[in-house]
């Protein structure tokens, strides 16, 4: 009797620790939907574009972004599961490393480039106890999948302003990835031509299109076309060093974008828009791992430390700190909002009337036009 009463109790134990080890699977598999998940069992997935290892640009800053939340959180090397060089226009090797994250136990994973959005969204419905975190783009739903970006286009408005009181041709280059069939970066340019316009209403932006998010080679000869034109300042909506570099073998100035390219082109840089995508990455995850994460988009700008621009270089002409710092501050306060009364096209259209205020929304998704002072090359 005694016996059988022992393997009772064996058994009843073992019963108890199979079932709390399958509270605690439930709580990491169940993360998407309410419940809070273990920080050591935790993963974080992170598809990029190129390679972080660049040391600057556009893969580089969103990956600073996780290293801050990493360190933020408390979360080990092995908690981190890292795409690199994952092309964002190839559906096969999108689809094959998010899928390998998910293999790997990621319960969120952070799409840095558009091209990841339809695969993304695709995921996120075979996949309902994973979140599938899209940067840029407009796609979402109400469970899963969310996008997230910023107000760039604020930052930029500031590079402008050092471009403007740089320039000594009045003629300032601009390699976009897009044309102005893409918001993203329309919005962007134009606020880099209005930051211009403000302190050198003399000044013409020429904007050079790529037509990729990622081409080193396309990005370089882009910027020597515009620098063959007479353009002594370039600015950029792409992701490599690749203009900077050229703008330096010219002698001429330049303004990067993503991270401070002040170390790559130490003679040109002047500043550049720059993300602290940390504040995002952090926030995001742990809501993840808290159980508290809700499928809402996320749009940060420079009143939550989301954009700015890097730290003003020796090559920027005396006077801009105080000019630039000025705007900056009513940026962040809400008195100035970049894209507000009256505005005019390069066709000579009023898009924007004298008391109003152009939504992010549009900014974001329905801005087509070019801002008056800007030529398409």
């Amino acid at each position: 009797m005694k016996k059988l009463k022992k393997l009772l109790a064996l058994a009843l134990a073992l019963t108890t620790v199979f079932a709390f080890a399958g509270c605690q699977n439930e709580a990491v598999e169940n993360n998407a939907g309410g419940e809070e998940a273990p920080a050591a069992d935790f993963k974080v997935g992170v598809i990029h574009i190129g390679d972080p290892a660049d040391g600057s640009g556009y893969s580089f800053a969103h990956d600073q972004g996780i290293v801050a939340m990493q360190a933020e959180l408390g979360l080990e090397d092995s908690q981190i599961v890292r795409k690199n060089n994952i092309a964002d226009g190839d559906a096969v090797a999108s689809r094959t490393a998010i899928e390998e994250c998910i293999e790997e136990g990621c319960k969120i994973i952070f799409g840095t480039s558009w091209g990841y959005m339809d695969t993304m969204e695709e995921l996120a419905a075979e996949y309902p106890d994973v979140i599938f975190s899209h940067g840029t783009g407009y796609k979402s739903n109400d469970t899963n999948f969310n996008n997230y970006f910023g107000r760039i286009y604020q930052a930029r408005y500031l590079a402008g302003i050092a471009a403007g009181m740089k320039t000594q041709s009045n003629k300032i280059g601009y390699v976009a990835a897009m044309g102005s069939e893409n918001s993203e970066v329309t919005g962007g340019v134009n606020a880099f031509a209005m930051g211009i316009k403000s302190v050198n209403p003399d000044a013409v932006v020429y904007v050079k299109v790529t037509n990729s998010w990622f081409d080193p080679t396309a990005e370089q000869q882009a910027a020597e076309a515009l620098l063959s034109m007479g353009c002594d300042v370039i600015g950029q909506h792409c992701d490599t060093t690749a203009p900077q570099l050229a703008a330096e073998a010219k002698g001429v100035w330049g303004c990067g974008y993503n991270s401070d390219m002040t170390k790559d082109a130490p003679k040109a840089h002047l500043t550049a828009p720059i993300w602290n995508w940390g504040v995002y990455y952090t926030k995001a995850t742990k809501a993840a791992m808290e159980g508290t994460w809700k499928a809402e988009n996320y749009f940060g700008g420079m009143d939550d430390g989301l954009v700015d621009i890097s730290p003003l270089s020796e090559n920027c002409a005396e006077g801009t700190q105080e000019a630039i710092d000025a705007v900056r501050e009513k940026i962040k306060s809400g008195e100035f909002k970049v894209f507000q009364d009256e505005i005019k096209d390069n066709k000579g259209n009023i898009v924007c009337k004298a008391g109003e205020v152009i939504s992010d929304a549009d900014i974001t998704g329905n801005m087509t036009w070019y801002f008056e002072n800007i030529e398409v090359k």
